[in-house]
């Protein structure tokens, strides 16, 4: 039997914003103008008095006719041209569905255009499959966030299906805590064994891909080592909240007054919290408050409200002012931003303020993400920031996910137990022919940054799970490149044991350390079990990275269909106290309704 592995990691993170650009009409014309330009002629002709002026006016009038009757012509085609392209889309197979759609993401993202509305999500193309003959490491910086699944889940919710750059199948991998030990027929629960101390286990499995014979799975997992509520270091928190007017509605301020209240319960004495609100102005709407007066606290949440515009460099600025004035020497100083769209005042290039978290994080004070909210969304700055600030991105789309990520999960993104976590993964050509990563893509590096401290990779919280998977083409399967002919002597591989499939390592930094720790560990090919007799853990998570290719319109899942991922979560939903995986299979069956 071989012996199961799983791997767990924590980013911390939270940001909101508000404020964008009214749009415009797509065809160039302005239906304003032309009103003004038909009520100028009105009034021209009732103080005109000859027929020559009367004869300019009608001309002008008829201009202006036939200037908006061409705007209403142009309007009516690109409706009619819509329902027809809707209704091409209803009709066609999900499969074929979902390459259009992708295929019509990416167009419009090398246009510099939006997917949904005026929200901006980051376009990355799918991991490549790569062969072990020419490309045999595959090295990443380690992820945590989880916001992605939450978005996904808005959008179909809401009756939509997420634009494909929404979709980042890492972040709906972890989304879902980490297993219970349960009595599988594999052995899952056992970490490998480790050289040296580590904080964190490591874990894998091999089991074949449900979705395509020809291949097989590979699954790693870490586990953080988990800290006891007493033994969490104080904390001090900044709380960088958008009060722009666009925080008005009760799925954006109101929701996160009510989410702050749940974290405020679990605040200890030696924890000081400060609030800091931006909108046409900066404010502290709460100065440094140990985290026992829970009464200050909530009176100052309570007095948030919504209005005016969004400035969001000098709220930014003020709140790492206030973060270096509570400075905690050894403990956690983190600025949690919440918003629910961009930046409109102030730096406008991302790469400004990219720069300025950067600044601060040498410092010792980290930034997570909180977005709310769905037009004008600007998930791809809140990923950036959060990554470039040691931080995770989290998305709220209920009162019941502000629960998990600000009160159930939140030692995760605080606590740091390990710093600029690597991961290279070296495949054996004796035992694997072509391998592809799944998920990661905005987490790539190059295979000489895994051994650059000067890089900067994701952090590892208390208690955090994360969740690798590599589709494998062994030999002997159907690979998608003819063998070369002139391909490298197997002799000439470093090691004679013929067992190992991969050598795993890992290097990360101490949460307050400049140089990097290395760890390695082989993954031994045994006896393969069939899909069905994988771990529970192995085969849900393998639905929900299924779900994820599927809605992203990869070519590798077109011949899946949503009945079989919904069979593949059923089958492993298993204990499910808090009813995560129901919800799964749930929003796969949205997704299956939405797709015709």
């Amino acid at each position: 039997m071989l012996n199961g592995k799983t791997l767990m990691l924590l980013l911390g993170g939270v940001v909101l914003s508000g404020c964008g650009p009214e749009p415009s009409d797509p065809q160039g014309n302005n239906p304003a103008e032309l009103k003004q330009e038909q009520a100028i002629q009105k009034e021209n002709s009732a103080q005109a008095g000859d027929d020559t002026v009367q004869k300019r006016q009608a001309e002008a009038a008829q201009q202006a006719a036939k200037k908006a009757a061409e705007y209403k012509a142009k309007a009516e085609a690109k409706a009619l041209a819509d329902a027809k392209a809707g209704s091409l889309a209803t009709a066609e197979a999900p499969q074929h569905e979902m390459r259009t759609r992708a295929s019509a993401s990416k167009a419009f993202a090398a246009q510099g255009g939006n997917v949904m509305g005026t929200a901006r999500y980051e376009h990355y193309d799918e991991n490549p499959i790569k062969q072990v003959s020419q490309a045999p490491l595959a090295t990443f910086s380690l992820d945590v966030d989880t916001g992605s699944y939450a978005n996904v889940r808005r959008f179909l919710n809401q009756g939509q299906l997420p634009p494909p750059e929404a979709v980042r199948v890492e972040e709906m991998l972890n989304y879902f805590p980490a297993p219970q030990p349960v009595a599988d027929k594999q052995d899952n629960t056992k970490p490998i064994a480790a050289c040296i101390p580590m904080p964190f286990a490591v874990k894998y499995e091999l089991a074949p891909s449900p979705w395509n014979a020809q291949r097989t799975l590979l699954k790693v997992d870490v586990q953080a080592r988990d800290m006891q509520t007493r033994d969490l270091p104080p904390a001090n928190l900044v709380f960088l909240i958008d009060t722009s007017g666009s925080m008005q509605p009760a799925e954006r301020l109101p929701l996160i007054r009510s989410a702050l209240k749940l974290l405020v319960n679990d605040l200890r004495a030696q924890d000081n919290i400060t609030i800091v609100t931006y909108a046409g102005g900066t404010h502290v709407a709460l100065a440094s408050t140990a985290g026992n007066n829970t009464t200050a606290i909530k009176a100052a949440i309570d007095n948030l409200d919504a209005y005016g515009s969004t400035g969001g460099e000098a709220g930014l600025r003020l709140a790492y002012e206030q973060a270096e004035k509570g400075f905690i020497k050894g403990g956690v100083n983190r600025i949690l931003l919440t918003t629910d769209g961009d930046f409109n005042l102030g730096i406008t290039d991302p790469k400004d303020i990219e720069a300025l978290v950067k600044k601060e994080r040498e410092k010792g004070i980290t930034l997570s993400t909180l977005g709310v909210g769905d037009d004008n969304f600007n998930e791809a700055m809140m990923v950036r920031i959060a990554d470039v600030g040691n931080g995770n991105y989290s998305y709220i789309d209920s009162l019941s996910e502000a629960q998990k990520v600000l009160k159930d999960e939140m030692h995760q993104t605080l606590v740091t137990v390990a710093k600029d976590v690597k991961s290279q993964i070296e495949f054996n050509p004796q035992w694997v022919t072509e391998y592809r990563q799944i998920g990661y893509e905005k987490r790539q590096l190059r295979d000489e940054d895994f051994n650059n401290d000067k890089v900067d990779a994701g952090d590892i919280g208390a208690g955090k799970h994360v969740t690798l998977f590599f589709e494998l083409t062994l030999n002997g399967q159907k690979a998608s490149v003819d063998k070369l002919r002139y391909a490298q002597n197997k002799a000439a591989s470093k090691t004679t044991k013929s067992s190992e499939l991969a050598w795993i390592k890992l290097r990360w930094k101490a949460p307050q350390g400049s140089e990097s720790t290395l760890a390695e560990f082989p993954v031994v090919m045994g006896k393969m079990p069939i899909f069905a007799d994988a771990s529970e853990d192995f085969r849900f998570r393998a639905a929900v990275a299924a779900f994820g290719q599927k809605l992203r319109g990869s070519e590798t899942l077109a011949d899946t269909t949503w009945p079989q991922i919904i069979k593949w979560g059923e089958q492993a939903r298993g204990e499910d106290k808090q009813g995560y995986h129901a919800e799964f299979i749930k929003l796969v069956k949205l997704a299956e309704s939405l797709s015709h």
